[in-house]
């Protein structure tokens, strides 16, 4: 029988689905929402933890505190060793009963002894790059990613550029690897200055008069290199267009807080910290440009949700991010600062460029749907299904 005109029995799991709601839960939390849709197609039990669900929980934006110690529990190789032994042993038992399911795990990790399982790999950073992660994360991702390599029935990826690096990291054939690009949600999308006013007033920035990234703030993201470029304007420059960073902290950022504090004394820098997922689309919607010089990614949603917003985007070069990004954007060189600094100046003094860039970024960010990734996944769930 034709897979195709099968109903597929699929259990998701939700773990990554937490506060907040950005990066791998925000893909998570729109993918299933999407296949839920699909009830011609695939019957979905969700799983958290080691608790069967028959909907999906909406994440909270009120545990902090939880996510805070999570944090520094990840930073610990005792911690994340009993974590890695237990946890995913009690999943497996949990799944036994659903033997006859494909279980798909959005956020790379696959529990032993569990058949016809997908899992989704966001990036290899973790290899290429292990000083970009704790010291933690880096122990418990190394030994697990590669037991998902081997449990794994399929894989998906973000991008061309990652599945590239699973066939030569791994030695994966392609065969065994679907592209699902990711998208951004209907909330960023162009707004007009009427409608954005209180929020920019409450962040006390001015429409179309300040630079903006966004993202957690840790080394892969080469934050340092984006104030070293911003630095060489002149101060009248800086201060008519502030840079705003929103972000959580992350971490190895002592010294680069001690540069956001000069440019937060000299007026021309605006630290935001975590920002709500209601405000974030206005930023968006609000900036000059949205900046994003980071050095790895196995996607870079903040650009594709920048063209959607219509804003330009200046951005590396660097991995999977001319994919998003097509001839939509100025990029540079990772490590170029000078280029970086002439594009930020471009962007200011070049209203016409502007113009044509806010253009391309939207007609780019219509290629990204997540009915195109679900539709993407299915197809990966399909190639399971022949073998149950």
């Amino acid at each position: 029988m034709d897979v195709r005109s099968q109903k597929l029995s699929v259990v998701f799991s939700t773990d990554c689905i937490k506060y907040p709601l950005t990066g791998i839960g925000r893909y998570a939390f729109e993918l299933a929402n999407e296949l839920q849709r699909r009830t011609e197609k695939v019957d979905l039990t969700f799983i958290h933890g080691t608790r069967i669900r028959d909907s999906l929980a909406v994440a909270s934006e009120s545990a902090q505190s939880v996510q805070s110690l999570k944090r520094k529990l990840q930073k610990s190789k005792i911690v994340s060793e009993v974590y890695r032994l237990t946890f995913p042993v009690a999943k497996s038992i949990a799944l036994k009963k659903y033997k006859d399911h494909i279980f798909h795990s959005p956020n790379y990790y696959l529990p032993p002894k569990v058949n016809h399982a997908v899992a989704t790999f966001h990036d290899l950073s973790v290899f290429h790059w292990p000083q970009f992660h704790p010291a933690g994360r880096v122990h418990l991702m190394q030994k697990e990613l590669r037991n998902t390599i081997k449990r794994a029935s399929m894989l998906i990826t973000d991008s061309d550029f990652t599945k590239n690096e699973l066939m030569e990291f791994f030695g994966v054939e392609s065969k065994n690897i679907t592209v699902a690009p990711l998208a951004c949600n209907a909330n960023f999308h162009p707004r007009l200055k009427v409608d954005v006013e209180s929020v920019l007033a409450y962040y006390k920035i001015k429409w179309r008069q300040f630079f903006l990234y966004t993202g957690t703030i840790e080394p892969r993201k080469n934050i340092l290199t984006l104030l070293r470029a911003y630095d060489r304007l002149s101060l009248q420059e800086k201060r008519a267009y502030p840079l705003v960073i929103s972000g959580y902290k992350g971490w190895e950022n002592e010294a680069l807080f001690k540069l956001f504090n000069k440019g937060e004394s000299e007026g021309w820098l605006k630290y935001l910290g975590f920002v709500p997922g209601k405000d974030l689309p206005v930023l968006f919607s609000s900036a000059t440009a949205f900046v994003f010089p980071s050095i790895y990614e196995g996607f870079g949603l903040p650009v594709l949700e920048a063209m959607a917003s219509g804003t330009p985007v200046i951005c590396s070069n660097a991995t999977s991010l001319p994919e998003v990004v097509g001839n939509a954007a100025l990029m540079h060189d990772p490590e170029d600062i000078e280029t970086l600094t002439n594009y930020i100046k471009k962007m200011i003094d070049d209203s016409e460029i502007k113009s044509e860039m806010i253009k391309a970024g939207l007609a780019q960010s219509r290629n990204f749907s997540w009915s195109h990734c679900t539709d993407k996944t299915i197809e990966a769930y399909e190639q399971v299904a022949r073998f149950i």
